[in-house]
C-alpha cells in the first residue's frame, strides 16, 4: 500500500524545473502529483510518477540528486470536510504527518491525497480499519 514518491533537490534557478519535466516527458514518464517546498537557494521536487524506478533513474543520469521515499496516498470524500475524518483519525492514534499535498486524481467524487508519515504501516493499518480508502501503489501509477 506505500507508494514511493521521487524528491529531487533543485537550485533555485529559472529553467531547473523545466529539466526536469522534459527529461520525464522524454522518457514517457507520467507526472501524477507534485509538491515544491523552495527556500532563496534551492527547493525540494516531490513527485509521483507512473515508473518510479525509471523516474529516479533518468533523473540521476540527468545530473540531478534525487530519493525515493515511501508515501501513502488515500482518497476522501471530494466536499466540505472530507480530508478531515482522515485526519482526525491520524490525530486520534497520534501519528504525525511531516506532510501533504493533493493528488491530480482521475476520480470524480474523490479527492485524493499524498501523506508523509512517521509511521507508514501503523497509518495505513489504522486508516483502513476506520474505513479511510488507501490507495495501492498499482492504482497510483496506473491514475
Amino acid at each position: 500500500m506505500l507508494v514511493k514518491q521521487i524528491s529531487v533537490f533543485l537550485e533555485n534557478k529559472s529553467g531547473r524545473l523545466a529539466e526536469v519535466t522534459k527529461a520525464l516527458g522524454q522518457n514517457n514518464i507520467d507526472i501524477s502529483a507534485l509538491s515544491i517546498a523552495d527556500t532563496t537557494d534551492f527547493g525540494i521536487l516531490r513527485l509521483i510518477v507512473n515508473k518510479p524506478e525509471e523516474a529516479e533513474k533518468v533523473l540521476k543520469e540527468s545530473g540531478f540528486t534525487v530519493s525515493g521515499t515511501n508515501v501513502i496516498a488515500i482518497a476522501v470524500p471530494d466536499k466540505p470536510g472530507g480530508l478531515g475524518k482522515a485526519l482526525e483519525v491520524m490525530e486520534a492514534e497520534s501519528i504525525g504527518i511531516e506532510y501533504m499535498y493533493a493528488f491530480i486524481g482521475k476520480a470524480s467524487d474523490e479527492a485524493l491525497v499524498i501523506l508523509r508519515v512517521e509511521e507508514p504501516e501503523r497509518a495505513i493499518k489504522v486508516l483502513t480499519e476506520r474505513n479511510i480508502k488507501v490507495l495501492s501503489c498499482h492504482t497510483v501509477y496506473g491514475l
